[in-house]
């Protein structure tokens, strides 16, 4: 047998450290996917009606609670940064929590019959951007993890 220079418990060690590193980068591919398709427009393919864009930009993540609806109305700039930081320092076991923060979210998403509190009267069926995410979650950490082993199987990207 031949011999090895690093000791059993290290390889051990290193495996299951790369174990770890790729389910962290399923999580954080799978997460930035749900991220980046809630917020996928009707006209690009996706289900968030947009006008303005500010709906999409109210989207915010958070480790710790549930973005809070708005109340009122509010102009939001695009917090894709902010989404992408926080996803891509999302641990094994910890909640992320994606929200959308303008008053007329969940109307948008869910529907509306009725008058609202300004007397407006409406009779608008959902969109259901973010129902429809959260049923595809399995097939999006399939897409996550198939991205994530192209990239592990592809080895270290060269140094130019």
């Amino acid at each position: 047998m031949a011999e090895n220079n690093l000791s059993f418990a290290a390889q051990v060690s290193e495996w299951v450290q790369a174990e770890k590193e790729r389910e962290a980068a399923v999580l954080r591919t799978a997460a930035q996917m749900v991220a980046n398709n809630v917020r996928t427009s009707v006209a690009e393919g996706g289900r968030i009606p947009v006008d303005t864009g500010n709906l999409k930009n109210s989207l915010m993540a958070s480790t710790s609670t549930m973005p809070r609806v708005d109340e009122g109305e509010r102009q939001y700039p695009d917090q894709s940064g902010e989404i992408e930081l926080i996803i891509s320092n999302l641990d094994i076991g910890e909640t992320l929590y994606l929200g959308f923060q303008a008053a007329y979210g969940p109307r948008m998403n869910y529907g509306f019959v009725g008058q609202d509190s300004l007397g407006r009267v409406y009779n608008q069926q959902g969109f259901g951007f973010v129902d429809a995410e959260a049923q595809s979650w399995p097939q999006t950490v399939k897409e996550a993890e198939a991205k994530v082993r192209g990239r592990f199987e592809a080895g270290p990207s060269p140094r130019t």
